[in-house]
């Protein structure tokens, strides 16, 4: 399926990441992404003297304003090529937090696919180690998600040809990544591979398994069609590095073993909330295993020179990397990439890379927080909470449902009281985010009391009498007018206009009994509004005005009234004055 051109970036900003972007296509591209060999060595020959074909690819971008795009022709390259696209998949990927070695890791694995059986396949002690681009160092080297380029095959136990993919992920939390990056990256490997490899050093620690439940909970909220009863992913190999206490438990799958345990073991004295950690992430997965791996050596971790020859790195490490790499890779031990319990293939994978990157390229989902921003949002959001309590508290005690009516200018008053009194409250709450922050929130809190206002004010009204007897008094007045006219027409013979205000007459009498039957029972609450708006809409329109009008005119003739019997007794009392004086 072709993707939609791309639009056109026309911003400083833009184009610095398109040629970025370019850029790194470009270095994909190259076969010479690793370390330079030595002088004299072969770049095209493996350890194993066997040609050592392809280079890593990167699939996934990601761009300067934090967005992943998806490059279609050059995972296609990979996926639908003639002899590959038919076949079904092995996906194996390695994640975890940056510059902890997984690249490294990954060029180990392609040793061995490319020796194809081979039982020395480490090869040359003086060979550097090439493939995945990999370096020491403090900062970051991968960016995105990269796939080898070259397919491997495989035959399983029962003979069937399969490809085999290698993908290297960008690391997580480095200085230039958002939460919504390295869960958008996990997440995406995890969904996409058969094998997760989760790389960690030293140990399982707390946060480590907090950061995998954010991770593969953004990925498991991503696939709609999961039921939230099978497992949505399929097997997360728990890779300890850089293991310090084989005297507690060794070194390989058996110490890994004991520990996943120990750290994934639920009891009643835990906390509920460490409970519901494990078991979230056991619910994720088929199958969780460990391995445990000890250090490389101080010379891999210190000589800024090393560039992944065997006779720099321990020989524990070699021997456990070679139990490690066939228990993945092995052909008797290969996983098959399976959706929905289906076993997929290569040209079907494509199509899937396009659906779950379109899912994070949307806004259907929600964007994962980092623990200091979830934090403040939930203190801030307790704050308006107790705000807005407070604020209903105050106003059922001014206009709740057993006090009487107030007038709206004085609800009003007492309104912007208890908003004054409540935001009062919401800045003496201790919150944390920052003055910028809260403000949000503070703005967030004003419109809520908007709101509930509007509603306490449409309570008080119902309490007017006027306004409670407006209906029935409208209807009522209504039915008096057209008996009226009917009988002045009845009277003067015009017979067919007295049956219509007769009619008109009749349907509103008909109203009237309706409304208060209604309103006695509670029945069909749609209809007594719409009658109450049709009450509303004759007096707004013309009862009121005729009323206006008829007081006005009362109100005048009684001035005139007054005046007119006043001026006689003033001139009569005048006399009277004179006399006294």
């Amino acid at each position: 399926m072709p993707c939609e051109p791309p639009k056109k970036l026309t911003s400083p900003s833009k184009q610095k990441e398109m040629a970025d972007i370019e850029r790194r296509k470009m270095q994909s591209n190259s076969n010479n992404i690793g370390f330079q060999s030595s002088p004299g060595l072969d770049k095209s020959l493996s350890a194993t003297g066997a040609p050592l074909k392809g280079h890593p690819v990167q699939v996934v971008i990601t761009t300067v304003d934090h967005q992943f795009e998806l490059d279609e022709d050059a995972l296609a390259q990979i996926l639908l090529q003639p002899n590959v696209r038919d076949k079904k998949i092995s996906i194996v990927s390695v994640a975890g937090s940056f510059r902890k070695g997984k690249s490294f890791l990954l060029d180990f694995f392609l040793r061995f696919l490319n020796a194809d059986g081979l039982p020395d396949w480490l090869g040359d002690e003086e060979a550097p180690l090439e493939g995945f681009s990999w370096r020491g160092g403090s900062d970051r080297d991968t960016t995105g998600i990269l796939i080898w380029s070259e397919p491997f095959f495989l035959k399983t136990r029962s003979g069937e040809e399969v490809v085999v993919l290698l993908m290297d992920t960008q690391g997580a939390f480095d200085s230039e990544s958002t939460v919504k990056d390295c869960a958008t990256i996990f997440a995406l490997s995890t969904m996409l591979s058969s094998v997760q490899v989760f790389n960690l050093t030293q140990n399982i620690q707390e946060d480590d398994l907090q950061h995998l439940q954010l991770f593969t909970e953004y990925g498991r909220l991503a696939l709609e069609d999961n039921d939230n009863v099978s497992k949505p992913f399929q097997a997360l190999q728990f890779l300890i590095r850089d293991w310090s206490f084989p005297y507690e438990a060794p070194y390989g799958a058996a110490g890994g073993r004991k520990i996943l345990e120990k750290r994934l073991m639920i009891s009643d004295k835990q906390h509920p909330e460490l409970q519901q950690i494990r078991k979230h992430i056991s619910s994720c997965f088929d199958k969780i295993s460990c391995f445990l791996l000890p250090h490389p050596g101080l010379r891999v971790a210190t000589n800024p020179h090393f560039d992944g020859r065997l006779k720099d790195i321990e020989k524990d490490f070699l021997e456990q990397l070679q139990v490690l790499t066939p228990m993945l890779l092995a052909k008797e031990n290969i996983v098959l990439k399976e959706i929905n319990g289906q076993k997929v293939r290569c040209e079907e994978m494509m199509e899937y890379f396009k659906a779950y990157i379109k899912i994070y390229q949307g806004e259907e989902l929600p964007e994962p927080k980092s623990m200091l921003q979830a934090t403040a949002e939930a203190n801030n959001l307790a704050a308006v909470a107790s705000s807005k309590a407070l604020y209903n508290k105050k106003m059922e005690e001014i206009c709740g449902g057993d006090k009487p009516y107030l007038h709206p200018d004085a609800l009003q008053v007492e309104h912007n009281r208890c908003v004054e009194v409540c935001v009062d409250l919401f800045h003496s709450t201790r919150k944390m985010g920052g003055p910028e922050f809260c403000q949000m929130y503070e703005d967030q809190l004003k419109e809520d009391l908007t709101e509930a206002f509007a509603s306490f004010s449409r309570h008080n009204e119902s309490k007017n009498l006027f306004s409670a007897a407006r209906t029935p008094a409208v209807l009522f007045t209504v039915v008096v007018i057209f008996y009226v006219v009917s009988g002045a027409f009845g009277v003067i013979g015009l017979e067919t206009l007295a049956n219509l205000a007769n009619l008109v007459m009749l349907i509103f009498l008909i109203l009237l009994s309706t409304w208060l039957y209604l309103r006695y029972t509670g029945e069909h609450r749609n209809l007594t509004v719409a009658i109450d708006q049709l009450a509303d809409l004759i007096w707004e329109n013309m009862l009121n005005q005729a009323y206006t009008k008829i007081t006005e005119q009362g109100v005048k003739h009684a001035l005139q009234q007054g005046m007119s019997r006043g001026e006689p007794g003033q001139a009569r009392r005048r006399p009277d004055t004179k006399k006294r004086q």
